[in-house]
């Protein structure tokens, strides 16, 4: 199964989210890593993939990221996000990823996967993005983009299946409202 997600910040701040503008759901950062890290491997299994849309951790040492990256399922590929390119894709590699984009890239023929929206407006392309959080501006998913931040679906990765799913209703809302005008 293939998977999605997206600025996990492992080692955020002492209150989690709170600098994001979440409420405090986590203990400390130690909390936040864990329970990251638990739903992780409560979702995917060995033989699965896991896009990961950028934006992996907030500090923290070299050692302590390939602890992290080692202790989570699956092959991993990472879309760098706005935090991770303080590094090449080298360095990710070396961390534990298996494969490093450091642009967009398009997947399975119709999933567009990158850090920050890209804005499209009709089309089969699906636009699977991070960054915005939890900014009400973004919507968690339309007809034409699903937003993979952890705050949106619940710090646990979301299959390819979900994101067609949530993306198809609203494709049926979107048709049953304009059907109707």
């Amino acid at each position: 199964m293939t998977f999605f997600i997206s600025d996990t910040h492992f080692g955020d701040s002492e209150d989690g989210f709170v600098i994001l503008g979440r409420e405090n759901i986590f203990e400390n950062k130690d909390d936040m890593i864990n329970q990251l890290i638990e739903n992780w491997n409560a979702t995917v299994r060995k033989s699965d993939t896991v896009y990961h849309l950028g934006d992996v951790f907030w500090g923290l040492s070299d050692e302590v990221r390939k602890d992290i990256i080692s202790q989570l399922n699956g092959t991993k590929i990472l879309i760098m996000g706005n935090h991770d390119r303080d590094h090449d894709p080298d360095y990710w590699r070396k961390i534990g990823f298996n494969k490093v984009y450091d642009m967009p890239v398009l997947y399975n023929n119709g999933f567009l996967l990158s850090h920050e929206p890209i804005y499209i407006t009709y089309g089969p392309i699906i636009n699977i993005f991070g960054h915005v959080h939890s900014s009400t501006i973004y919507k968690d998913y339309s007809p034409t983009h699903f937003c993979a931040c952890v705050e949106r679906i619940n710090y646990t990765p979301v299959t390819e299946e979900y994101i067609r799913f949530c993306v198809n209703k609203s494709r049926r809302e979107a048709f049953l409202r304009d059907a109707y005008k």
